[in-house]
């Protein structure tokens, strides 16, 4: 599920057309501004010129503070401008170019790292080709129900009926998504097949995703097979952007861990991931049917201790409610 190298080279594609688009609308609002304040055009040109000057005395001076000269008639041809806009009811950054995204400027790229933005797109097309769109317009908190949850037997250790114990945790993960912009908790949801960790994961990435965040869903044998085709077999078609995308989403999800082939390969690549999460201050949210100590049997110390330690580890009870519904 890793973007090939024609749907990269179409992403940024796109961007190349919504910068055409940027500029031209800049150049369609100067030219309003220029046909109802005509001395405008002659100060951006005055501005032009002396910015030029500038430029040119200093490279052949090689000195900066030859240029402060002209930095102060530029500033007030700034300063007139602002005021002529001002005066005829123009905004002040009307003239100039605006961005779908200020942060990359509607290039991609931010420092020669992949925008935001860019993720955004990236998922959406992952998401496309995985079919996770239509499970989240079903498994979501709307289609939430807690009749499947026993509201009689009190669940041992804990004091509440599953159905009780349940609405804490839907009131958890509304917390968790309220507060998500702030601190990116990570979770681990674990128990027996079938009690809905899969269905609270994707309520809580559906929520997440409908807020604009850039939510990553794999199940764990899926995770595994993507990197492996990345790192071990560096298939021409794969961009690469997988790994980078598995790093830097605001939320990963990872469904079913304990389903994948446990070896030395996965118990590297699972440490590098959660490690390299938690200290970006990432989110991560995990489900399994393995408890905590059949975790420890099968992964490294290092990963438990901090999936158990650093996580909100919440387990949850009944039967299988697949068969009710």
């Amino acid at each position: 599920m890793a973007l090939t190298n024609s749907q990269y080279n179409a992403l940024m594609r796109e961007y190349e057309a919504q910068q055409a688009i940027d500029r031209e609308d800049c150049q369609r609002r100067k030219e309003e501004v220029y046909a109802k304040i005509p001395q405008m055009k002659a100060l951006e040109a005055q501005a032009g010129e002396l910015a030029l000057l500038r430029f040119q005395k200093m490279m052949t001076e090689k000195s900066i503070d030859v240029g402060l000269g002209f930095k102060e008639e530029i500033q007030d041809i700034q300063r007139e401008k602002a005021k002529l806009l001002k005066e005829h009811g123009f905004p002040q950054d009307y003239m100039q170019m605006h961005y779908v995204c200020p942060e990359c400027k509607d290039t991609g790229k931010v420092d020669g790292k992949k925008c935001h933005c860019f993720q955004m797109k990236a998922l959406k097309l992952l998401y496309a080709q995985s079919n996770i769109d239509g499970t989240l317009q079903k498994e979501n908190f709307d289609n939430f129900s807690f009749q499947y949850y026993d509201n009689r037997k009190r669940l041992a250790g804990i004091g509440l009926t599953n159905y009780e114990y349940m609405k804490n945790i839907i009131r958890h993960c509304q917390k968790y998504i309220e507060n998500f912009g702030q601190q990116k908790e990570s979770i681990l949801f674990y128990g027996n097949t079938g009690v809905g960790k899969t269905f609270l994961t994707n309520c809580i990435a559906k929520a997440l995703l409908d807020r604009g965040y850039a939510v990553l869903y794999f199940s764990s044998a899926e995770l595994f097979d993507q990197v492996a085709k990345v790192k071990l077999r560096r298939e021409p078609e794969d961009g690469g952007d997988i790994e980078d995308i598995v790093d830097t989403c605001d939320l990963l999800v990872i469904d079913d861990l304990g389903t994948e082939l446990v070896n030395n390969f996965v118990n590297s690549e699972l440490f590098h991931i959660i490690n390299n999460r938690l200290l970006a201050g990432k989110g991560t949210i995990i489900s399994t049917n393995l408890d905590l100590k059949a975790m420890r049997d099968n992964y490294t110390e290092r990963i438990t201790s901090r999936i158990i330690n650093q996580y909100t580890t919440i387990p949850l009870y009944g039967e299988d409610i697949r068969g009710k519904k």
